[in-house]
């Protein structure tokens, strides 16, 4: 849990290196980067307004940023596949996900932990410093699934330079072009997915049609063959675990 919390702090910092030219801009006695506002005719509580709207989208920002996008993607693809509606819920779907979210970005939270939140707790470097210094293991690990043609499209439509290093790219690239990524690559399994269980429509339905059984729908007697597949091969292990893999 205190790893978790580490890299939610470490990420919300990445998140906000976009408010870095206005805070660096900011005053000493300002405590937000929200200062300028305030000089420029803005209210206290519309500061605090901005902020809180800042803190709603956060965890969705987050979220994005991690394998949750895919996993989620993948989970859902399953459900769809074996045609069983609402089971498991959106809430087992979305706990797993996030559980296995976990496993996978504790060494990249361990590492903006190293690299940021330690010398900052020593008073080593500043809050922009730790800022910087923390997206570095974040922007490798969305780099190392970020499709070169999703940053191609990216940088191009940002009228960025094309960069010498991967260190290069900046950030407001790096997270959409991997979040569509992702968004691709779940697509791409769910479907490889799906095809097994879509045989076992088709011949079920073609059995039931040839037989003349038409007063019961196909679907009342695929979906426990379809399960019955499911939990003899051990799907949730296979799946876990290709989807674990596929992140090795």
């Amino acid at each position: 849990m205190r790893t978790l919390i580490r890299f939610s702090l470490g990420a919300a910092a990445v998140v906000l290196a976009g408010l870095a030219p206005v805070w660096a801009k900011t005053g000493p006695t300002d405590p937000l980067p929200f200062g300028q506002l305030a000089q420029h005719g803005g209210s206290v509580p519309w500061n605090i307004v901005v902020l809180l709207t800042l803190l709603t989208v956060l965890p969705a920002l987050l979220l994005s940023m991690t394998p949750f996008v895919r996993l989620l993607v993948i989970f859902h693809f399953l459900r769809q596949a074996l045609g069983t509606q609402s089971t498991p819920s959106n809430q087992t779907l979305i706990g797993l996900a996030l559980v296995l979210t976990y496993f996978l970005m504790q060494p990249v939270a361990a590492s903006i932990h190293q690299a940021a939140v330690v010398p900052y707790e020593k008073g080593q470097v500043d809050a922009l410093q730790a800022i910087d210094r923390g997206s570095v293991p974040l922007r490798h690990f969305m780099l190392r699934y970020a499709r070169e043609k999703d940053l191609a499209l990216f940088l191009q439509m940002a009228h960025e330079p094309r960069p010498a290093r991967p260190d290069d790219v900046p950030m407001r690239v790096v997270v959409p072009a991997y979040i569509i990524s992702e968004l691709k690559v779940g697509f791409q399994m769910g479907a490889a997915l799906f095809m097994p269980f879509l045989v076992i429509d088709v011949v079920v339905a073609a059995i039931t049609t040839s037989v003349g059984m038409l007063q019961l729908p196909p679907v009342v007697i695929s979906t426990p063959l379809k399960i019955l597949l499911f939990v003899m091969v051990d799907g949730w292990n296979l799946l876990v675990g290709s989807l674990m893999k596929s992140f090795s």
